[in-house]
C-alpha cells in the first residue's frame, strides 16, 4: 500500500523540524516546481521567483517545529508561506522607485518561463479560475485583488466602500471555500 502524498509531504516537514537534510532535499524535489509556480504567478518576474523560492525553504528550514497537522493539505502550509513571501517582494518591489533602463538590458537573456513552469501555472490557473467561478463575482475580484495583485485590506474595503472588518471577514469566508474547492 503507497502513503498518500499529504502524509509523506507531513512526515517530510517532522523530519525537517529534527533538522533532517534527506528530509529536506526530499521536500525540495517534491514540491520546488509547485510553489516556484506560485511565486511565478505573483511576481510575473523569474529571477525574483527563484529569489523568493530560496526564501521560502530557508523559512520552511526554520519553520518545520511550527507546521501543525490539521487534517489540510501540507501544501496549504508551504503555498501560504510562497504567496506571502512572494506578495512581500511584490509589496516592496511597488513602493521603490523605479531604475532607469540599462542599456545592456537588451543582452539579458530572456526571463520568460519555461516549458514546465507554463505547464505547471496553466493548470494551477484553470484549477484557481474553477475554483473562484464558484463564488460570487465580487467576492471573487476581492481575493484576486488581495491575494494575487497584493492590494492591502485597506485598499480593498476603500475600493468596494466597506468596513475593514466587513472586508476582512469577507475574505476570510472566500478562502475557507477556494481552500475546500482546491483541496477536492
Amino acid at each position: 500500500m503507497t502513503q498518500h502524498p499529504h502524509f509523506a509531504i507531513e512526515e517530510m516537514i517532522a523530519r525537517i523540524a529534527l533538522e533532517d537534510r534527506r528530509a529536506f532535499d526530499s521536500l525540495y524535489q517534491a514540491t520546488s516546481g509547485r510553489l516556484n509556480a506560485v511565486c511565478l504567478s505573483v511576481l510575473k518576474d523569474k529571477s525574483a521567483a527563484e529569489d523568493v523560492l530560496q526564501e521560502v525553504y530557508l523559512k520552511i528550514w526554520h519553520s518545520a517545529d511550527r507546521y501543525a497537522v490539521n487534517g489540510l493539505s501540507p501544501m496549504t502550509w508551504l503555498i501560504t508561506i510562497a504567496r506571502n513571501r512572494s506578495i512581500d517582494r511584490l509589496r516592496a518591489r511597488q513602493r521603490r522607485p523605479l531604475a532607469e533602463p540599462d542599456e545592456t538590458a537588451a543582452l539579458i537573456a530572456s526571463t520568460a518561463p519555461g516549458p514546465e513552469a507554463l505547464a505547471i501555472i496553466a493548470d494551477e490557473r484553470s484549477m484557481l479560475a474553477e475554483c473562484l467561478s464558484r463564488l460570487g463575482q465580487a467576492q471573487a475580484d476581492a481575493l484576486r485583488a488581495v491575494y494575487l495583485e497584493g492590494a492591502s485590506y485597506a485598499d480593498l474595503a476603500a475600493r468596494v466602500g466597506q468596513n475593514l472588518n466587513t472586508v476582512k471577514s469577507w475574505l476570510r469566508r472566500g478562502i475557507v471555500e477556494l481552500r475546500n474547492c482546491v483541496s477536492r
